[in-house]
């Protein structure tokens, strides 16, 4: 892999402001931080059997970031979460799933996520080659109107037989659904562990009264890190969540727990305080936290995965899980993107805050 980004240039003038800050609520010290060792440091004395300590290993030692503490997967599950010709008709190749696993191998991906019906039909002639991990639930666009609910689309059982290195599920939080898709994920992720297949989860909010005076609490430091908390408490190997970009959602919109002692002990406003806010959830990093890349909006799209990139490693995080910004574009300008942003991770420059 090879790139030539000057990642102080892309970040222009703000690249002071995200390359110099320094955490001083929750200090790195206090953190577990990525290492190659994570994995003994983290998981050898814990419940996890040895099969999923073996399956861990394949994930996090794959890939142009191997042997680093850190991940870059390609998610592509958006042709179910978003709908299929809105997903791709930007790049309609990636109608075809081979595409997609194409994609995560040519830029060096550490796993790829993706369906049962994507990864399944195309098992025998990749799993062996690149780390699957199978995304076992889903919200439908189908029903109307839409509502905000994971619903199982196979069994884990399933994902162990076209050799699934881990499972990965969303949970809603807020929503009316939420306690019946914590039960499910809890049992699932209990077999995926029996099983020997490491387990990620998508700690998402969903619930409108979460938009208050024009403000959406949905990615708000606060609740996002409680929703990690609960993520980690069921034993999810690995967490994925959307960098915050704002805080102050319990007190806002008025429910759970807070106080503003609360908020001024652990962080600030500065994005790389309000994301260690959500790897101190979980587990103070014991866990790995990957934010979510987000939608691709074009020109924008290397400038804003690289900000992104640089919030989630200098605040304590593992990595990065996108999929738009690299699917959503030439087969190519998507590889390159990946590389650019596994830069970040590569680069010793570049330290936690």
């Amino acid at each position: 892999m090879k790139t030539n980004i000057n990642i102080s240039e892309l970040l222009g003038e703000k690249a002071s402001f995200y390359l110099d800050h320094i955490c001083e609520n929750i200090t790195k010290d206090e953190l577990q931080t990525p290492s190659k060792k994570s994995i003994d440091n983290i998981f050898s004395n814990s419940n996890r059997n040895p099969q999923v300590l073996r399956s861990l290993a394949q994930l996090y030692n794959h890939g142009n970031l191997a042997d680093t503490g850190y991940l870059s997967i390609l998610p592509v599950d958006q042709g179910i979460e978003h709908s299929a010709a809105f997903s791709f008709y930007k790049n309609p190749d990636y109608f075809n799933p081979e595409n997609i696993i194409k994609l995560a191998m040519e830029a060096g991906c550490n796993g790829v996520a993706s369906t049962f019906g994507v990864l399944g039909l195309n098992a025998r002639k990749y799993a062996h080659k690149i780390p699957f991990i199978v995304k076992i639930n889903h919200n439908e666009l189908l029903t109307y109107p839409n509502k905000y609910d994971q619903t199982l689309f196979g069994k884990v059982k399933n994902a162990w037989n076209m050799g699934a290195v881990a499972v990965g599920a969303t949970i809603y939080f807020g929503s009316k659904e939420s306690n019946r898709q914590l039960n499910e994920i809890a049992e699932a992720f209990e077999e995926a562990h029996n099983l020997g297949m490491a387990t990620i989860l998508w700690c998402y909010l969903r619930n409108e009264s979460f938009k208050q005076n024009d403000k959406d609490y949905h990615a708000s430091a606060d609740v996002t890190g409680q929703a990690n908390h609960l993520g980690v408490t069921i034993q999810a190997d690995i967490i994925k969540q959307k960098l915050p970009t704002n805080n102050f959602g319990f007190k806002n919109i008025g429910f759970g727990k807070y106080d503003d002692t609360m908020y001024k002990t652990l962080t600030t406003d500065h994005p790389i305080d309000l994301c260690r806010l959500q790897v101190a959830n979980c587990y103070m990093g014991k866990i790995g936290l990957i934010n979510s890349g987000g939608g691709s909006k074009g020109e924008s799209d290397l400038v804003d995965a690289i900000t992104t990139a640089v919030i989630n490693k200098r605040a304590g995080g593992s990595g990065l899980i996108m999929g738009r910004k690299a699917f959503q574009r030439p087969f190519k300008d998507g590889v390159n993107l990946l590389h650019t942003v596994q830069s970040v991770y590569l680069e010793n420059k570049i330290s936690i805050a």
